[in-house]
């Protein structure tokens, strides 16, 4: 039985990964610092970064989005906990919205590398690895509770003083737990 459970939980698990749209995209295993050194070595090479969004510039027929990189997990999400490894360029034949695509998002684009970028970075003028988008996802804001775990009174179940501890719960009054009686 132990088996048969390990296994279900292991094909479970295989099913978390890469998110659709930039899963289906086939890439190479170039490292951003690899590209970085020399992007023209590697012009033409498909590839999927990942990072912090800094800035979105809308042209005519086309944005590019600034992206601060980071190294991306087993799901294709940033690893904003590990030093960052410079920036680079996304640029999108689609309009991308400076709302939607805003300063301080996670986002992970599978593209080609058509060489480099010259942008300004205060008064200096630095060449940056250019992505040419084919896929782009934009992940999800992270929101925490705001009063802890949602666990009321003393541990996980009932408190005669704090309801059962859900947001949901008939004993939630928005920010304050109302008395039992």
């Amino acid at each position: 039985m132990r088996l048969y459970s390990l296994l279900v939980c292991l094909s479970l698990s295989a099913c978390a990964g890469l998110p659709a749209a930039v899963k289906d995209v086939p890439v190479a295993d170039i490292t951003y610092s690899q590209a970085s050194q020399n992007p023209d070595s590697y012009k033409d090479t498909s590839v999927r970064w990942g990072g912090v969004i800094i800035e979105v510039e809308n042209e005519e027929n086309f944005t590019l989005v600034q992206v601060l990189s980071y190294p991306l997990n087993y799901s294709g999400r940033p690893q904003v906990n590990k030093p960052s490894e410079g920036r680079f360029v996304i640029k999108s034949s689609q309009f991308l919205d400076p709302a939607v695509y805003a300063k301080d998002r996670e986002i992970t684009v599978a593209g080609t590398l058509e060489g480099d970028i010259q942008r300004m970075i205060g008064k200096k003028a630095v060449q940056l690895p250019l992505l040419s988008s084919k896929a782009i996802y934009l992940w999800p804001v992270y929101q925490a509770y705001p009063y802890g775990y949602g666990y009321g009174g003393y541990g996980y179940g009932f408190s005669p003083y704090f309801g059962y501890g859900y947001y949901g719960s008939p004993f939630y009054w928005g920010g304050y737990y109302r008395p039992y009686w």
